[in-house]
């Protein structure tokens, strides 16, 4: 059954919503990359978006609201060689979990990470998220102040990988996909996306007029240009990869995490626990 192919199953997303485009990408990047479904788990918090793992046949695990990176960052020190993609929505990651967002990209565990950003809280009923724009005239928007930019959040913390990308360009949105779970390290995807229910103001006609593919000429090793890009929002808005460099992740600068699978090894010796309890006398 490993090797059978990647399919979605009936979800519970308004008819229109963005999240269509991200589930039907995934189905297709997974199918594309042929990886194993036993070497793959889905992980969410809680959000429309981070249902997503629930709609995809497989190892899929669903946490607590902004709480999805903490348990993550366990599976990968447990099996280094499992790929972990993780979905969420701009509220759980950008919202709730916000502190743990900083740590983990500064951590840089072995972890793809697909924000579905609709600019709301669109499970519970349209309030302002950290990324509406308090000029939008959503209900609520001016009890918020200036919108959270979670690329420069990101760049800003020391993430080896940060895109953005777009619903209504699906090609786009695979080849940036394929990339951050290839990337070794966080890669931090922010995906732009309408919610046809909550937000009539960032619909998909608003971001279609505005989103424009980065230059190939771009250096994906700038960090001066990425965060330029990053931080380039209104009339235009990049999309592509904007930032990716190498850096050993979490796993590898951990000697008793580096040596694979923690079910797999040989037990740890009485001497070695005694060695490692000295490092902290």
């Amino acid at each position: 059954m490993f090797n059978q192919k990647y399919t979605s199953t009936q979800t519970q997303w308004c008819p229109g919503c963005g999240n269509f485009s991200i589930l039907a990408a995934i189905v297709d990047v997974m199918n594309e990359m042929n990886i194993p479904k036993n070497e793959v788990l889905f992980m969410g918090g809680i959000g429309q978006a981070a249902k997503l793992n629930q709609f995809i046949p497989g190892n899929g695990f669903s946490g607590l609201h902004g709480r999805i990176l903490p348990a993550a960052l366990g599976v990968h020190a447990a099996n280094p060689e499992l790929k972990i993609i993780i979905n969420t929505g701009d509220g759980d990651s950008y919202g709730e979990g916000g502190n743990h967002l900083i740590h983990t990209i500064r951590r840089n565990p072995d972890i793809a990470h697909f924000v579905h950003n609709n600019q709301i809280y669109g499970l519970t009923t349209g309030q302002p998220s950290p990324t509406t724009d308090v000029t939008d005239g959503i209900d609520g928007a001016m009890n918020s102040s200036i919108p959270l930019s979670p690329l420069n959040l990101a760049l800003a913390c020391g993430a080896t990988f940060v895109a953005r990308g777009f619903t209504g360009d699906r090609e786009q949105l695979k080849e940036i996909m394929k990339a951050a779970i290839d990337h070794k390290g966080y890669a931090l995807v922010d995906i732009l996306q309408p919610c046809v229910t909550f937000n009539k103001v960032n619909t998909f006609k608003w971001y279609k007029d505005r989103v424009k593919p980065v230059d190939h000429s771009h250096n994906v090793q700038d960090k001066e240009a990425a965060i330029k890009l990053a931080g380039t929002w209104g009339e235009e808005i990049p999309t592509g990869i904007l930032y990716q460099v190498e850096r050993p992740v979490y796993t590898q600068r951990r000697p008793l995490l580096s040596r694979g699978v923690i079910p797999s090894r040989e037990e740890i010796t009485s001497k070695e626990i005694e060695d490692r309890l000295k490092l902290f006398i």
